[in-house]
């Protein structure tokens, strides 16, 4: 049975809401903005509120249930991170208010500056990129300005292994870079003969993940690191999976030149729907005069009396503004927040339990799918969906599946170099009994893809709208909700 539409639930002179009396004087509509015929349904309130009550029910979110999506790190957000961001203090002042009026938030953001330090080993921090993939583009754009500022024109080249994130060659490419691609070894890092055969005078950088996007911390990084080095080229991190390190491991004591932070994946900031996102960037002390301006700073110091004073500074060698105003302050909030709750014992358990959760997982799971690499993962891990034995089932049919199952499903078709890819996180959030009941169900899959393939090639079968054609989809938009018959 289809559920009635708000259309078809309107009734002629229904009211829902009444309007009061105007307290000012009345004006003429402009002629030119009305029409003759705007069919608006006619509803009571409560079948407005049912209606979209009905359809938020339909809605899969993280307080509903686990989001395995690897690369993507959809941690469960606390609600304090909430609470502290609408306080009255953060949430009602504005960006183009003097800084002496709102001390406060820039106290938090420096603050916040000096915590990214010391979880990565760098020497400078700026909290203006809005997102990981603006992060990215300003890392680019600093490699790009400290080759130039030192006369080095020559060097075109960036390296980007093949198991890299996949805004890694776009933000290159978009900076004027040759992109070159570094294939993997067959344990999953990157292929140290094949980077050193590229390596020369031409190179300006490499853009590394680690741990990669098969999940796998680079066995061999600080000799890919040294190489690069001994070219003349810097390194970038890409920071996208550092929940997998906290505590644990510094970017910047491993040799890294610079790295960008996914607030919105590491530390707990909202995550997906489009945003908002956030993507601080650190650097070494060599290139803190190239970060993008302004950057939060103690203008004054403090005394026993006065607390520091607080404002923005323009770095010497600045590659510019990146973003209006300042960033993502509600973003920056919720970070901080979420840091100053757990704490340096609490961020080293985050990623011991994120790693644990994916090692569990993977083991639960790695008899019935084929794992293209086999080695303990960090906090998420690859998997192949689908079998030699069952040559019609491919990893959408999978995904599809799983959402009868009452699971969203896990990243498909990345990272490329892994044939009808899985990629799964379940992050540190989750509890062992969800953590089976997801791979209770990803096994009772990979049976059905044996004993009843066709299951899974119309999955699926137990929500509001069936399979899509996703590209038709994206193409081919329908904009309007409800067409009446006699249209």
């Amino acid at each position: 049975m289809t559920e009635p539409t708000i259309y078809e639930l309107s009734s002629t002179g229904r009211v829902g809401v009444e309007y009061p009396l105007p307290d000012v004087p009345l004006t003429d509509f402009p002629v030119e903005l009305l029409r003759e015929d705007l069919p608006l349904p006619e509803l009571s309130e409560v079948d407005v509120v049912r209606h979209f009550t009905h359809l938020s029910s339909l809605n899969y979110c993280i307080d509903t249930g686990l989001y395995p999506l690897g690369s993507c790190t959809m941690k469960y957000n606390p609600k304090i991170n909430e609470e502290t961001a609408r306080l009255p203090g953060f949430a009602h002042t504005h960006p183009l208010q003097p800084a002496e009026t709102v001390q406060v938030n820039l106290a938090l953001m420096f603050e916040l500056q000096e915590f990214l330090k010391e979880i990565s080993g760098f020497a400078g921090v700026c909290l203006e990129p809005a997102a990981g993939a603006q992060g990215e583009m300003v890392g680019v754009m600093i490699i790009r300005a400290y080759h130039r500022s030192r006369g080095d024109s020559k060097r075109v080249k960036m390296l980007i292994p093949d198991s890299a994130h996949g805004t890694n060659p776009a933000s290159s490419a978009m900076s004027g870079f040759e992109v070159v691609p570094v294939p993997s070894d067959a344990s999953g890092n990157v292929d140290l003969a094949a980077l050193k055969a590229i390596c020369d005078d031409t190179v300006a950088g490499l853009m590394l993940t680690n741990p990669n996007t098969l999940g796998l911390f680079d066995e061999n990084v600080l000799e890919v690191i040294k190489t690069v080095h001994a070219a003349g080229g810097l390194v970038y991190g890409d920071g996208a999976n550092l929940n997998a390190l906290l505590g644990i491991a510094r970017p910047g004591d491993l040799g890294f030149d610079l790295m960008h932070f996914n607030l919105h994946k590491t530390f707990s900031t909202p995550h997906g729907g489009g945003g908002p996102g956030s993507g601080p960037v650190g650097v070494t002390k060599k290139l803190i005069d190239f970060l993008p301006t302004p950057v939060v700073a103690v203008i004054e110091e403090g005394s026993e009396e006065l607390p520091p004073l607080y404002g923005f500074t323009t770095p010497k060698q600045t590659i510019g503004r990146v973003k209006s105003f300042y960033g993502q302050f509600g973003m920056i909030v919720r970070a901080f927040t979420y840091i100053r709750m757990q704490g340096p014992d609490g961020l080293k358990k985050v990623s011991q339990y994120a790693v644990l959760n994916a090692n569990y997982l993977l083991s639960r799971l790695q008899g019935a799918y084929v794992l293209p690499y086999k080695r303990r993962c960090m906090h998420e891990f690859v998997l192949e969906g689908c079998w030699a034995d069952a040559p019609e089932v491919h990893a959408m049919d999978v995904a599809k599946r799983l959402m009868d199952y009452k699971f969203h499903p896990p990243t498909n078709y990345f990272p490329l170099i892994v044939h009808e890819a899985l990629m799964i996180e379940p992050t540190e959030t989750e509890s062992m009994q969800t953590l089976d009941l997801f791979a209770d169900a990803m096994l009772k899959i990979a049976e059905e893809a044996h004993t009843h393939p066709e299951l899974l090639k119309s999955a699926p079968h137990d929500t509001p709208i069936s399979r899509l054609d996703e590209v038709k989809a994206a193409k081919d938009l329908v904009l309007c909700c409800w067409i009446p018959e006699d249209n």
